[in-house]
């Protein structure tokens, strides 16, 4: 499939599917999702061009893990929940965590990357897309907003701005009655971390490093100074996770030294808010 007409921002929802894949081909995965693998099949597009190292493609794949767990355990604990994947690209995410008859599943994205996924991302019997973007008041009109919500985003606010963070956030809690909220994050991201990854990873002026717009937060209680409805329930580190031993040896050694730098565990979060 030509996905060549999909926007630099758009295109971001490529990498991540590219690691997964990636990761699914390694003889010791660590998500192991044998479907991105077949999305990745059919796209045509230059995917050595994304910049997908090792470390990088270790970390997209552990965090999903991680993502999907919380996802798990939050319907099990609430069977008639809605499970909401802003900022959903590519992810088969539904088809790993397969929720029960009682959960629906809403997969949102803009409408291109939505046209894209319906071509190439098998349908679950649970899951319903949403083509809309979050920055807009009303992307969550057709999501039932009285039932128990588990909403995340796996690589979103990255490519966002802060004060576009921020208005997610309090859409998401304006939406919804009750719920979760649980993302990935990178701690404090400075301009000159941007540059140097942007250089490090990348070949081409229209690589998903140069949509990099988030600068992050060093306190993992932030966003509740953002919406006060928010309350942290978790902040959990992948480099302090057992598939850390199969990280290549760059990242391994900063696992190791994550015990004591807390600064570089804060590189590769998953964080939780109650609401």
């Amino acid at each position: 499939m030509d996905v060549s007409g999909l926007a630099p921002i758009e295109q971001t929802a490529l990498l991540t599917e590219y690691c997964r894949a990636l990761d699914s081909r390694s003889e010791k995965p660590i998500l192991g999702d044998p479907r991105a693998d077949a999305t990745v099949r059919q796209i045509d597009h230059d995917f050595a061009a994304l910049g997908a190292r090792p470390s990088v493609v270790a970390l997209v794949a552990l965090r999903a893990k991680m993502l999907d767990e919380r996802i798990r355990a939050y319907v099990a604990a609430n069977p008639a929940a809605v499970v909401v994947d802003i900022g959903a690209g590519l992810s088969s995410a539904v088809w790993r965590v397969d929720p029960p008859q009682t959960v629906d599943w809403f997969s949102v994205d803009l409408p291109a990357v939505i046209s894209v996924r319906e071509a190439l991302v098998p349908a679950h019997p649970r899951a319903r897309s949403v083509a809309a973007s979050v920055l807009e008041p009303d992307w969550a009109a057709d999501i039932p907003g009285d039932r128990p919500a588990m909403v995340f985003a796996d690589g979103l606010f990255a490519f966002l701005d802060e004060d576009a963070v921020i208005g997610i956030l309090r859409g998401i809690t304006g939406n919804f009655n009750s719920g979760t909220i649980a993302f990935n994050d990178y701690g404090t991201v400075s301009k000159a971390n941007q540059i140097l990854g942007r250089l490090a990873t990348s070949r081409t002026s229209n690589s998903p490093h140069r949509q990099w717009n988030f600068p992050g937060f060093k306190d993992a209680r932030t966003p509740e100074s953002w919406n006060a409805d928010l309350r942290l329930v978790e902040e959990a580190s992948a480099m302090h996770r057992p598939e850390t031993a199969l990280f290549p040896t760059s990242l391994q050694i900063a696992s190791r030294l994550s015990r004591r730098i807390p600064s570089i565990a804060r590189k590769a979060r998953i964080l939780q808010y109650r609401f």
